[in-house]
């Protein structure tokens, strides 16, 4: 069974996230913050992480780049409530910051059901 761990401060969204992959037949862990994140990345080797960009005390960015430094094939997938791009030509692409960092998506909050599952089955499927 895939191992997966949901890296998020707001309690709804570990939840939610957690019962939906759990429902399809996943292992799920949650971290409350970046920190429990890499700390559970640092005990446990999970098939997907799925990091939230906006944190408070660390952020995702940093929190991405700490896990593929130390596990450079865990596939990785950005979450953010925060819609970037699109009509705001001043802000910063964070699309392809994540990517640069070391996720391997985005998925934008709200999500479907359907959207979770299938980013985290495209992250699997690219996996070595």
């Amino acid at each position: 069974m895939p191992h997966i761990l949901i890296i998020d401060d707001d309690h709804l969204v570990r939840a939610a996230t957690k019962a939906i992959l759990n429902a399809k037949g996943y292992n799920v862990d949650v971290a409350e913050n970046g920190h429990a994140g890499i700390e559970a990345a640092r005990k446990t080797r999970f098939d997907v992480v799925i990091v939230d960009l906006f944190m408070p005390g660390m952020d995702g960015l940093k929190v991405i780049e700490t896990i593929r430094r130390e596990d450079a094939e865990v596939p990785m997938i950005a979450a953010s409530g925060f819609m970037f791009g699109g009509e705001c030509p001043t802000m910063p692409n964070f699309d392809s910051m994540a990517a640069e960092a070391g996720a391997r998506s985005t998925l934008y909050k709200p999500f479907r059901p359907e959207a979770l599952v299938n980013a985290v089955e495209k992250a699997m499927a690219k996996s070595p």
